[in-house]
């Protein structure tokens, strides 16, 4: 049977809450043994999730709120981020063009990307009352 270690935070969607919840992660994923460098890539993805959430679902209201739930077990880490913002529909996405992006010099538009590079695994559940991003990083 697995050990199953569960932790979540509530913060409210603000960009002045970004180190609040790297710190939270890096401090749990830390304590389960995960190295500097997965450590760093679960925040940086973190990031960019709760990043997205701020500006899309909630277009910048601070006073709505993210819940984060990480848990681990034997095999992995699963990271949840859930909000009541505006859905995103992920069949509307399309990966952006890296070089293209470096060549103009354009910020933005990577979070996805970047998430999807640095997780083994994200999905999107847009189906209940909240919005639902499901991160999952294997042990190493």
């Amino acid at each position: 049977m697995d050990n199953i270690t569960t932790y979540q935070i509530t913060v409210a969607a603000s960009t002045k809450n970004l180190a609040k919840v790297r710190e939270f992660i890096s401090e749990h994923a830390t304590s389960e043994g995960f190295s500097p460098q997965t450590v760093a890539d679960l925040c940086l993805a973190v990031d960019e999730a709760y990043t997205n959430i701020i500006k899309h679902a909630y277009k910048f209201d601070a006073s709505k709120s993210v819940k984060i739930d990480l848990e681990f077990d034997d095999q992995k880490l699963s990271v949840r981020l859930r909000d009541k913002g505006e859905s995103f529909n992920e069949d509307k996405y399309v990966m952006p063009d890296i070089s293209e992006q470096i060549k103009n010099k354009r910020r933005g538009g990577m979070g996805i990307y970047l998430m999807k590079k640095l997780m083994d695994k994200v999905t999107y559940d847009t189906s209940g009352s909240e919005n639902e991003i499901i991160m999952l990083k294997k042990r190493e």
